[in-house]
Parts: C-alpha cells; sequence; structure tokens
C-alpha cells in the first residue's frame, strides 16, 4: 500500500505505509507528519471513503464453494490469484491464459480469435446448450448456476463475468432488439476490453442468454492489436470441456449464423475516432464499458461528449465505488444531467477481489455499475 501523502509532502516516505486512516480506514500513510500534511485533501473525502468501506462484507459474499484464500504459505508463483488458479489446475491453461500476471501480453498474441478450451470436466463449465431457456431475468450468480446446472465449487464466474455483465446491463437499459435481415438483432458498442481480448469464448455463453439473437459486438480500444485492427471473429458454439466424448466436440454450428450468434469485430483506437466508421455497419441499441476508468483517463471526456449527442443509452461498469463516483461527477459535469443509472452494485462482478495500492476499499473486476 502506498502512502496516501506520497509526492505531496516535503520529505520523501519515511518507510511502508502502515498507518491507516482512523476515521474512514481506507488509506494508509508511512507517518504521523504526512497523514498531517494530507488532511487538508482527504478530510473531503474521508466520509465517503468510510461508507464505502462499510459494504466491504455485502462485496465479499458469493454462494461459491471454491475458495480464493492462500491454500499454501510455501510456494513460487509471483501472486495470489496465481496461486488459485494452481489450485483449481487451470493455470496458464486455455481462456485461463490472461487471468494472472503470468499470461501473455495481448500485444504479443498474434490470433485473438478463439482459444476455446475450459481445461475442466463438462459438470463444472458451461460447453454445451442449456437444458432449457431462460424463462425469467437472472439476477444473481445464484440464479445463473441454477438454470445453467452448474455446481457452487465451479470457477467459471471468475471468467463469465464479462458476458453476464453484458447481459445484467442489457437488463437495466431495458433494450429491445431491432429486425434485421428478417432476425432479431442487438448491437453492441463495447469500450476499451483489454483482458477479455484474450478471453472472447466465453462470449458464446451470449447465444444461450439471448437464443435466436444475433448479437453484433464492436470491440473498440487502444489495447486491439494494430495487425486485428478490423478483424471479424464469429462465435457459434460453445467453449470445450475437457471430456474428449463429449457433445461438445462434435456439435456442429447451426447453418444461418443470423439466427442465433455473436459476431465480435476489433476495432483499434478511441471510440470518439473511430465512431463514424463504426456505425457504417451498426447503429448501436447500448454502449458499454466495462472496467472503465472514466476519471483516470482524459480521452474519455470528448467520448461521453459525444455519447451526450448521439443519446445511445450507456452503461459504466468500475472496480470500486470510489473511482465509480469520480466517474460520475465526470459525466454529469459533461452532461449537465444526473446519472441515468445510478451507481449500484453489479451481481454479476468478478468473484475475485483486485490488488489495489492506494486504498483499502475492496475492489473487483466490474464490481459496480452506472449509466447516463
Amino acid at each position: 500500500m502506498e502512502c496516501a501523502a506520497k509526492g505531496l509532502a516535503g520529505e520523501p516516505c519515511a518507510g511502508v505505509a502502515q498507518r491507516r486512516c482512523g476515521s474512514c480506514g481506507a488509506i494508509a500513510y508511512c507517518s504521523k507528519d504526512h497523514q498531517f500534511v494530507h488532511w487538508r485533501f482527504h478530510k473531503e473525502e474521508c466520509a465517503r471513503l468510510a461508507t464505502q468501506m462499510s459494504r466491504i462484507d455485502v462485496l465479499s459474499q458469493f454462494p461459491f464453494t471454491f475458495s480464493v484464500e492462500p491454500l499454501a504459505l510455501n510456494h513460487t508463483l509471483p501472486s495470489m490469484r496465481c496461486l488459485f488458479l494452481e489450485s483449481i489446475k487451470v493455470h496458464l491453461k486455455g481462456l485461463w491464459k490472461s487471468e494472472c500476471i503470468c499470461g501473455p501480453e495481448i500485444t504479443s498474441v498474434e490470433d485473438l480469435s478463439i482459444t476455446a478450451e475450459w481445461n475442466m470436466e463438462s459438470s463444472l463449465c458451461p460447453c454445451t446448450e442449456p437444458e432449457n431457456p431462460v424463462t425469467r431475468p437472472l439476477a444473481s450468480w445464484e440464479d445463473y448456476y441454477q438454470w445453467r446446472s452448474l455446481p457452487l465449487h465451479s470457477p467459471v464466474a471468475v471468467l463469465l463475468h464479462w458476458p453476464l455483465t453484458l447481459y445484467h446491463c442489457l437488463q437495466l437499459s431495458r433494450i429491445q432488439t431491432s429486425r434485421h435481415d428478417g432476425h432479431a438483432t442487438l448491437n453492441i458498442h463495447y469500450l476499451g476490453p483489454e483482458k477479455e481480448l484474450l478471453q472472447l469464448a466465453v462470449f458464446a455463453e451470449l447465444l444461450a442468454l439471448f437464443p435466436g439473437v444475433h448479437l453484433r459486438i464492436e470491440l473498440v480500444g487502444p489495447a486491439v492489436p494494430r495487425s486485428r485492427d478490423g478483424e471479424v471473429v464469429n462465435i457459434s458454439s460453445y467453449a470445450h470441456c475437457s471430456v474428449q466424448n463429449c457433445g461438445c466436440r462434435s456439435s456442429t454450428a447451426p447453418e444461418d449464423l443470423n439466427s442465433s450468434a455473436v459476431t465480435l469485430k476489433l476495432w483499434k483506437g478511441l471510440y470518439h475516432e473511430r465512431y463514424s466508421d463504426i456505425v457504417k455497419d451498426s447503429n448501436p441499441h447500448l454502449i458499454l464499458a466495462p472496467n472503465a476508468g472514466v476519471a483516470a483517463y482524459p480521452s474519455w471526456m470528448p467520448t461521453i461528449e459525444m455519447i451526450r449527442e448521439i443519446g445511445i443509452p450507456a452503461i459504466f461498469t468500475d472496480f470500486c465505488e470510489e473511482a465509480a463516483h469520480l466517474a460520475s461527477c465526470c459525466i454529469s459535469s459533461i452532461t449537465g444531467q444526473p446519472l441515468g443509472v445510478p451507481i449500484q452494485i453489479n451481481p454479476f462482478r468478478q468473484p475475485i477481489a483486485e490488488n489495489n495500492s492506494s486504498l483499502y476499499i475492496p475492489c473487483y473486476s466490474n464490481c459496480f455499475v452506472f449509466g447516463m
């Protein structure tokens, strides 16, 4: 944990930041002097951070029976996330390769098309069609696991938080499909993809969540490798399990991909710079920006201004409540309006906490949802 007064005090930090604020407990200092210097900045946020800290228990509540706590003290893996992946025997395998710091960099991967292996038994992953269609909106991981007949010790939620968050955002926005070439269609503009570019096969779960619908998802962001700009990936089957004679390995794609399919197209660059090219083929029903970090990147400002002008529903997520709060302030300062979708906990957040070097507040991928 870094000292909250680092770079603000005249004297350099005296050591490890172990002195936490006694009121909020969210930030730490290396010394009493640095805490005193920082109070003029911290006093406006202290009560807000204390409220966010009070939600630690709520955010850490998941129905799963797999453990993400340390399983061994003597290990050579570089992070606890690596240790967790090793404990479930998927470290650096298949779809899981990019889930820790040991995995490949996006820019070093020549083919982003699909790594379509769950590397686990069929009973632990959604490798085939569901037994029944969704009959009511899914509101929690419990709902999803029950619908998909998955045991709660299955760790697939660690990866499926990407498509399930998209599903949840569509439910929040109450978006209706449109008809294109006689088929139900949903166009999603998906901003700022990073890690999920190496996990594209998990978006196959949208086939089950939206049967009979053709989802076209435009993945737009600086992390898209230049060599993949413009690449189209069609997904019409689920990622495979590890059982060689499972039906997922013999299933064939439907003859008409437009009847039920997910089409992904990659666009390198910032959304406001590529928008005019993207809408030539895909007018969005929804704009989604996962783990956006709106307040951290000035490049979001012209994008938000453009979204305001075109009037398309836009949903953002972020790792922690403070990032969502700061983002909402930025968005409202541009639009002059309060958020259309207030800040709220995402029931489909990733069930592994993220490290935060500057705050003790709880952080999870796609943890909070809000929109304009």
